[in-house]
């Protein structure tokens, strides 16, 4: 094997300029390829920076939430048996606290799996696993439908 592949892709170009080698046009576009990549690359690597970011302020507002959650939901099992007892108490103040404590179980309940997808993104975002990142975009838009779904609409 040469020293110097590109002097025998010009060598082989000169012996047989009667058509273009596959080789060299494939080398030729890996070129492109890597000029584009060194070229962008400040760029690509702080789209990783600003994701790794993300992923951790994700992580940090789950773990607020998921504390709070759990005391609203604490608060709740408590309020809402006396509540639903007192007949003075509007039939829209127990519908609420009911739905609070239906959203904060929701959020609760989906701790191990957003905790997880989390920490996968966050793996593969360090990592450059193409393949995790690719695998948890189905389960980051079933996070996103499950915490939408436990917003109040027009509430």
């Amino acid at each position: 094997m040469p020293a110097n592949p590109r002097s025998t892709r010009s060598t082989s170009r000169k012996s047989n300029p009667s058509y273009v080698r596959f080789s060299d046009k494939l080398t030729d576009s890996m070129d492109d390829i890597s000029g584009m990549i060194r070229e962008h690359q400040g760029m690509i690597d702080a789209i990783q920076e600003i994701a790794l970011e993300l992923t951790d302020a994700i992580g940090s507002l789950h773990q607020l939430t998921i504390k709070y959650a759990g005391k609203a939901n604490q608060v709740l099992d408590i309020l809402l048996p006396i509540i639903g007892s007192v007949p003075i108490v509007p039939k829209k103040v127990t519908k609420l606290l009911t739905d609070l404590e239906k959203w904060t179980q929701g959020i609760i309940d989906n701790k191990t799996k957003t905790n997880k997808t989390i920490t996968d993104v966050k793996s593969g975002l360090k990592t450059g696993n193409l393949k995790k990142l690719q695998g948890q975009t189905g389960e980051l838009k079933r996070v996103t439908k499950t915490i939408t779904s436990l917003i109040p609409s027009g509430r």
